[in-house]
C-alpha cells in the first residue's frame, strides 16, 4: 500500500494487508500523534488496510511542523534539548555549552582567569570537551593524562589526548600508572576488597591531586557531567550513604594539608550534549566504553534515570540541582564527622583521614602495596 505522510510530505510503501497499528509500528509513528485516513474515512488501530490501499497519515499536534528550528536564530537545528524545550544550530549549540559552563563556574565560584587549571583528561568526550571549552573561554588550562594499562583501549586513549594537546598547542602532563607506581588496572581484578573500577577511581583521584599540588595548580577540573552526578547521587540516596552525600559537590575547596581545589564545570550538561559538542567541533574521542566497566552499578543508575528522562524531560536536572541548591547545604553542609582529621600519609606524604593512634597510611598506598605484591609474584 502507499502511505502518504505529511510535514514533511513523503510517500512510503508498506506491505499489506495490515492493521493500522501494524502500519504505524512499521513506520515508527506514535499512534497518539496522528490520524489515519483511507478513502476519506478515519481508521482505528484495528482496521485492516488492503495491499492496494492509499492511506494518509496526518499529524495532529499543533505547532512544531517541519524540521526543528534553532532557538536562537531560526536556522535548522542540529540537536534538540528536551529538558530546556529548545533546539540549536551548530553555532548556537556551542554557545549553549559555553553558557552552561559559565553558569556553573560563576554559580559555584569554581575558578578565575588568574588561576592555573589542571584538567584531568581520559580520551573520552567529556574531559576533552571540557578542556576545549576552557581553552576557548580563555582560561589557563593544562591537561593531565593517566595511563591505566588497559591494553589497546589505553593506547588509543593516550594517542587521542596527545594529538588533541598538540593540535591546541596546550601543555599535557602524562603519568603511566605501571611505570610510576608498579601496577596497572587489569591487575586490580585480583583484589577481593576492591573492584577494578574502585581501584581505577582511587588511583585517578590520588594521581590527579598529587600532580596538581606538586606542580602548583590552583584548580583541578574533571569532566563529570549531569548524567554522572545524577547517577552517583541516586546511588548514594538509595543506600543512604550519608558520608558520600556530605561530600558530593561540584566544587570542593582546597585544604591547607594538601588537597587541591576540585571542580566539575560540566555538571549542567548531559552526556548527549557533550558527544554532540565533540562532533560539531571535530574532536576525536574514544567512543567505546572501557572494556573493564561491565557490571558497573553507576551504568544501571544511568539507565534508570534515562528512562525517567524519556517520559519526563528535566528529571535528572531537577534531581541533581535540587540536591545541590537546597538539600546539600541544609542537611549536609558540615563536613562528615566520621571522616576523621586529615594527616600526612606515613608512606607518601599525601593527605589522608586518620582514626586511632597508629601510623596513617592512605587508601592508595595500602592498595598499591597489595597490587605490587601481585605484580611481582
Amino acid at each position: 500500500m502507499k502511505v502518504k505522510l505529511r510535514n514533511p510530505d513523503r510517500v512510503e510503501e508498506v506491505a499489506g494487508p495490515a492493521t493500522v497499528a501494524r502500519v504505524l509500528e512499521t513506520l515508527g509513528i506514535n499512534p497518539e500523534t496522528v490520524l489515519v485516513i483511507c478513502d476519506g474515512e478515519l481508521k482505528t488501530k484495528d482496521a485492516v488496510l488492503a495491499d492496494d490501499a492509499e492511506v494518509e497519515v496526518r499529524p495532529v499536534i499543533s505547532g512544531g511542523a517541519g524540521p526543528a528550528r534553532c532557538h536562537a536564530c531560526t536556522r535548522s537545528a542540529v540537536i534538540e534539548i528536551p529538558r530546556n524545550r529548545a533546539a540549536y544550530c551548530a553555532e548556537h549549540f556551542v554557545d549553549h555549552v559555553r553558557g552552561q559552563v559559565r553558569e556553573a563556574i560563576d554559580r559555584h565560584r569554581m575558578m578565575s582567569y588568574d588561576d592555573r587549571i589542571l584538567v584531568a583528561v581520559s580520551g573520552g568526550k567529556d574531559s576533552l570537551a571540557l578542556w576545549d571549552v576552557l581553552l576557548d573561554m580563555g582560561y589557563r588550562a593544562d591537561g593531565l593524562y593517566l595511563g591505566l594499562g588497559i591494553g589497546g583501549y589505553s593506547d588509543r586513549s593516550g594517542t587521542i589526548v596527545r594529538e588533541f594537546a598538540e593540535r591546541r598547542g596546550a601543555t599535557l602532563h602524562s603519568v603511566d600508572l605501571a611505570e610510576e607506581y608498579g601496577f596497572d588496572i587489569p591487575q586490580a581484578s585480583s583484589l577481593r576488597t576492591r573492584s577494578s573500577c574502585g581501584v581505577c577511581g582511587l588511583s585517578k583521584r590520588y594521581v590527579f591531586n598529587r600532580i596538581a599540588v606538586e606542580h602548583g595548580y590552583d584548580v583541578m577540573a574533571t569532566g563529570h557531567n549531569l548524567d554522572d552526578e545524577a547517577a552517583t547521587l541516586l546511588g548514594n540516596v538509595l543506600r543512604w550513604q550519608t558520608p558520600f552525600l556530605a561530600r558530593q559537590s561540584v566544587a570542593l575547596p582546597a585544604t591547607e594539608d594538601g588537597m587541591a581545589r576540585k571542580v566539575k564545570p560540566l555538571y549542567r550538561l548531559g552526556e548527549r550534549e557533550m558527544a554532540a559538542y565533540c562532533v560539531i567541533k571535530g574532536i576525536d574521542y574514544v567512543v567505546e566504553e572501557c572494556p573493564m566497566v561491565g557490571g558497573n552499578t553507576v551504568l544501571r543508575y544511568k539507565g534508570a534515570l534515562n528512562e525517567l528522562e524519556r517520559h519526563s524531560p528535566g528529571t535528572k536536572a531537577a534531581f541533581l540541582f535540587g540536591f545541590l541548591d537546597r538539600v546539600q547545604p541544609a542537611h549536609f553542609g558540615e563536613a562528615d564527622a566520621e571522616a576523621g582529621e586529615l594527616v600526612a600519609c606515613s608512606e607518601c606524604g599525601m593527605p589522608t583521614s586518620h582514626h586511632g593512634d597508629g601510623p596513617a597510611v592512605c587508601a592508595f598506598c595500602r592498595t598499591r602495596s597489595r597490587l605490587v605484591k601481585v605484580a611481582t609474584a
